[in-house]
């Protein structure tokens, strides 16, 4: 397993708690030490136990050599980030470099498994890279949802494995063989497509939902009930179909923008993933807008506001700040003079990030909430929920609070003093779980 990011490691200690000899290879050689000690630096529910266990039994190592870690291995996974890069495409530099590093050391009749996400026609490169007609490239792209990537490895709702060699495919699928999932067997450019079509889909879908809250907003509709009203459909589903800040994370925005890239180099037209990715950044500018309508100052900008912020990584139940929208927020925020304070309950004490230049991240609620004009809520930790409310409104110079996520209850937010501002909802209806 080169790479211990997300995938890596998930990928890793699932496999070797599946019962495989897995060796973990990563160039840092601190963090190489630090998980020889079962020292999980990333928040991701249940991997630590995972490490700690499978370490234990001396069914996972780690290295910071690669090559001796290839040395022996019957399938080798490429766990590399791979970046937006210039112009939207999917920078492959680190997988380039390390098939480089290991293509005189890969045993005969090795697996080489591109498990990170890359463009259609990469396990055809990584092959060309290796030059070595004894070795099979196989493409097997990850599904995982941070936060709950341990879960999704041992409950896949699929496994898709593109190979020319189906020989070679099936050796990959073997190594799942424990877990109850279909597995969608097929060659490799089918399934590399296949994973950057999941993330553009998803995408649309959460465009799709702020777009709807906002033709809610106008006709005076609940977006909770209309999706609700939509989700029940099983042509639809109700995933991805919740309002909020717009969407982002380490994986959508730069998914969706290769994926545009490839299409242009393709000279294939794709009007709706366009619309897709231009539709989130106008939701975001329509958010803020909100906010300057609330608390500009006179001259129509937010110098001398000061604003509390609930909330910075992409989603709840991660620590991941990559692309998250919330930062996307308080940059326009910041652009129009804002003052900006944040909490975020995953970025207490040691894990607090370097944000100076954006705004100012505390560990108290309370403490961003004094003197601002507003808070805004921009992630759905379910925890802000059940916030000293009053305390707050208290705090707070202008009791205001605009829930980018429709997370809390309305109904005890006015209770408090505080006027709610929703999406695709309004002050009188109840929250949405």
């Amino acid at each position: 397993m080169i790479g211990t990011g997300y995938v890596g490691l998930t990928t890793g200690a699932c496999l070797a708690s599946l019962g495989h000899h897995v060796v973990c290879a990563d160039a840092d050689s601190q963090k190489v030490q630090r998980l020889r000690r079962a020292e999980v630096d990333i928040l991701e529910p249940g991997l630590p136990d995972l490490v700690r266990d499978t370490v234990a039994t001396g069914h996972l190592e780690f290295t910071q050599d690669t090559a001796a870690a290839v040395a022996d291995a019957d399938v080798v996974f490429l766990c590399l980030p791979t970046p937006m890069g210039a112009g939207g495409a999917a920078d492959l530099a680190a997988v380039e470099t390390v098939a480089g590093e290991i293509r005189t050391v890969l045993p005969q009749g090795s697996v080489v498994v591109n498990k990170s996400t890359v463009p259609v026609g990469t396990a055809q490169r990584v092959a060309d890279l290796l030059g070595r007609p004894d070795v099979t490239v196989v493409s097997n792209p990850e599904f995982l949802r941070e936060g709950r990537a341990v879960h999704d490895f041992l409950h896949p709702d699929r496994i898709v494995i593109g190979a020319a060699d189906r020989e070679a495919g099936q050796r990959v699928a073997d190594l799942y063989g424990t877990l109850d999932a279909p597995v969608v067997l097929t060659d490799a450019a089918s399934a590399e497509l296949a994973k950057y079509a999941a993330n553009f889909f998803l995408a649309m879908k959460l465009s799709f939902a702020n777009n709807l809250a906002t033709l809610c907003e106008h006709f005076g509709a609940d977006i909770g009930d209309v999706t609700d009203g939509i989700g029940h459909d099983p042509r639809i589903g109700p995933a991805f179909l919740r309002p909020g800040p717009g969407w982002g994370g380490s994986c959508l925005p730069k998914d969706t923008h290769a994926l545009l890239t490839i299409c242009q180099e393709a000279g294939v037209d794709f009007p709706l993933l366009r619309a897709t990715i231009e539709t989130n950044v106008e939701h975001q500018y329509r958010l803020v807008e909100r906010i300057v309508a609330e608390s500009a100052a006179a001259d129509g900008s937010l110098h001398g506001v000061r604003l509390a912020l609930l909330g910075l990584t992409f989603k709840a139940g991660t620590s991941d700040l990559r692309d998250s929208p919330a930062l996307a927020i308080a940059r326009l925020l910041k652009e129009r003079g804002a003052e900006l304070l944040a909490y975020d309950p995953a970025l207490e004490g040691t894990r607090r990030p370097d944000l100076s230049d954006l705004l100012t991240v505390v560990d108290d609620p309370l403490e961003a909430a004094a003197g601002a004009d507003a808070c805004v809520v921009l992630t759905e930790w379910p925890q802000l929920r059940d916030l000293d409310w009053e305390a707050i409104a208290g705090r707070l110079a202008t009791p205001t609070v605009h829930d980018f996520r429709n997370l809390l209850d309305p109904v005890r937010l006015e209770r408090a003093g505080l006027r709610w501002y929703g999406v695709g909802r309004t002050p009188a209806l109840a929250p949405r779980g």
